[in-house]
This record gives structure tokens, C-alpha cells and sequence, in this order.
């Protein structure tokens, strides 16, 4: 594991579990937040992003919580008790959400923080390139519509308008997205 703190929320009515965790969760490696109440989780969830979010289902079926932050960038561990796993986990799985059996070993456990860290890691790659590429997708969009008007109002060829926005982005040292922003407030 890297030297970064990794925020972890956890919720567990189990008094066990929950010291059985924070007694493994120490910082600085980790920054944990610990309660017992799933609206108090939810506002959590809501003000802060984690890394991880473990949840203890109780039973096995209280897997609402775990259900609606699975939609966010946390990744989700959810702990379900042994006789109700398969059932559980075939139908959280869909849903990115990783679950492990309780009672667990604490070498088990372990095991799964790794996994859920190297998770945590791809979900941040994975949306660093999403939002690299929106922003990409964004600046065609915009020197397109830049093209599009430069043709219409000033009968360019489409090579010339490309060619005429490249050039004074270049002659004015500006951004050629900067440049279409121009174009289009003046002809759009």
C-alpha cells in the first residue's frame, strides 16, 4: 500500500465489527469515520468523498444504504453474514459493489482493503481520462461551431476556416479554443 491516507466510512451497528475495524483502519494510512446510523452515512456521503465505504448489512438485507452510494466514486465493501452471501452478492455485484462474509478474518479483510484500494485507484484514472476527454470533446465542439460560422459568414472552405483559426490562435499566442469563442461571439 502507498504512504496516502485513504478516507474510509463505515457503518455497522455492531459494536464488534466496528472495533474490530477501527482497530485494524489506523491512520495516518487511513482516515476513518465511524457511525451506526445510515441517514448520519448519508450526509457523510454527501459533504465528503471516500475512498472506501463499508457497510454492515446487519441481517443481510439492509442493503439500501450500500445500493445508493454505489453511484458515486467511493468503491463500497459490504458485509453480509455468511448464510445470505451468494444471494447478497449476485445482486449487488452489478452495482461495482464488493462483498465479504461476516463473520470475517481479519487476514480475509485485509485482503479486500487491497482490493478496494486498487479499485479506488483504477475508478481514478478511469475518471481523470472520462473528464480529460469530455474536455477534449468540448473544445472540438467549440472550434467546429467556430468552422461552421467562419464558412457561412465569411465563405470559407472548411480547410481555410481550420487553417485561419490555427493561425491566429498561433499569431496571438491564445488558445485556439479562445480563438472560436471569438468567432463565435462575433458571428454567432
Amino acid at each position: 500500500m502507498s504512504q496516502e491516507t485513504h478516507s474510509v466510512l463505515l457503518v455497522s451497528h455492531d459494536k464488534k465489527i466496528t472495533s474490530q475495524i477501527q482497530a485494524f483502519l489506523l491512520p495516518p494510512l487511513f482516515d476513518l469515520t465511524v457511525t451506526d446510523d445510515f441517514n448520519e452515512a448519508r450526509r457523510y456521503a454527501g459533504e465528503k468523498t471516500f475512498n472506501i465505504i463499508i457497510v454492515d448489512s446487519g441481517d443481510g438485507y439492509d442493503t439500501d444504504f450500500a445500493l445508493n452510494v454505489s453511484d458515486s466514486y467511493s468503491t463500497v465493501l459490504l458485509l453480509v453474514p455468511a448464510e445470505h452471501f451468494d444471494e447478497i452478492s449476485y445482486r449487488v455485484e452489478t452495482c461495482g459493489i464488493l462483498t465479504i462474509t461476516k463473520p470475517f478474518e481479519m487476514f480475509y479483510f485485509y485482503n479486500m482493503i487491497k482490493v478496494a484500494i486498487a479499485v479506488q485507484y483504477k475508478v481514478q484514472t478511469l475518471s481523470s481520462k472520462a473528464v480529460q476527454l469530455k474536455i477534449k470533446m468540448e473544445e472540438i465542439r467549440l472550434v467546429n461551431r467556430a468552422k461552421m460560422l467562419l464558412m457561412q459568414s465569411l465563405k470559407m472552405t472548411e480547410q481555410e476556416a481550420h487553417r485561419y483559426l490555427e493561425k491566429e490562435a498561433m499569431d496571438r499566442g491564445m488558445k485556439r479554443t479562445a480563438v472560436a469563442e471569438e468567432v463565435i461571439k462575433t458571428y454567432g
